[in-house]
């Protein structure tokens, strides 16, 4: 099997390219990534993974990239991912391109040169958000309701998706997961970010009242996910992928300062993001009982390790 990576260079991609390696040294691996800062292809060194640079949105390269070679599947990653940045008028346009023109022309690729399997890498963000003090979780069914301009291009992106399927009878499968953390992820992100705070002794910066909610999964347990899906997962169908573990933004970062032996006066509270979404939580029974996934790496356990 041969499979095309896109984005693969970067946090989770990288981390499923080994993954898919270690589990499956079967697999042909070709990576393309634009390698934006938020890519390095450092990342896949420990790989054998081929590496093509290049814009997923660029439909003449990519022609050129499927005709090249023999691809079975195709798994994309690649997108713009960073909720402030999408809120900044000037970065919208990379959003758009990327999330939304990128998907696209992968999918149109995909038709054209009779994939077997596709696989759109989404977001809980799609979603919306939970009332406070709600026990409700995301389901599959859960209407799309996204509030920022990075959850509106990856929602886009994954009706996009579901109309290849319809229309085209492209095999799509889209998978929805929870906020990850673990080994290369960018500075830019919440845990990494306050890490570094907390490492070089500068106020960790925490938005609104820290009370907003996410659901925790740690990156290889995500990965695992994918490579379930990718080998058994059901074509048209949506997979919420989460980690059981939902906390509040502001004991996150306590357990941080705990585990690095710094003081809770670091923290300092910020004005909030512009439409802040409160609280992220994934029912996750479907993945857990047609294809037997189950997040097992403890977030305690992970964020020391982690850290460490």
């Amino acid at each position: 099997m041969k499979v095309l990576v896109t984005g693969g260079a970067g946090f989770i991609g990288s981390n499923f390219v080994e993954l898919l390696e270690f589990l499956d040294p079967s697999y042909k691996i070709v990576v393309v990534d634009k390698l934006t800062y938020a890519g390095n292809k450092k990342n896949l060194s420990g790989t054998v993974a081929q590496f093509i640079k290049g814009n997923i949105s660029d439909y003449g390269f990519m022609n050129d990239v499927f005709g090249e070679h023999n691809f079975d599947c195709v798994i994309n990653f690649a997108a713009e991912t960073h909720v402030d940045k999408s809120i900044d008028m000037g970065y919208q346009t990379n959003f758009f391109n990327s999330n939304i023109l990128g998907t696209y022309c992968l999918l149109k690729l995909s038709k054209e040169f009779g994939i077997e399997r596709y696989i759109q890498v989404s977001t809980d963000e799609v979603y919306g958000d939970l009332p406070r003090k709600s026990k409700e979780k995301f389901t599959e069914d859960t209407p799309l309701n996204p509030h920022n301009p990075y959850s509106v291009s990856k929602a886009s992106a994954d009706m996009l998706c579901k109309s290849y399927h319809r229309t085209y009878e492209l095999p799509v499968i889209i998978t929805r997961c929870s906020n990850n953390y673990g080994e290369k992820q960018n500075v830019e992100k919440f845990i990494p970010n306050m890490v570094e705070h907390a490492k070089n002794d500068k106020p960790l910066p925490v938005y609104g009242d820290g009370e907003n909610v996410r659901d925790w999964i740690h990156v290889v347990d995500h990965c695992r996910a994918l490579y379930t899906i990718l080998e058994g997962g059901k074509v048209g169908e949506v997979y919420n992928i989460g980690g059981n573990t939902e906390l509040r933004n502001i004991d996150v970062v306590r357990m941080i300062l705990g585990i690095l032996g710094k003081p809770l006066d670091m923290i300092e509270f910020v004005e909030d993001r512009l439409g802040h979404d409160f609280r992220y939580a994934m029912d996750i029974s479907k993945i857990r009982n047609e294809l037997d996934w189950k997040p097992t790496i403890d977030f305690t356990d992970g964020l020391e390790g982690l850290i460490k």
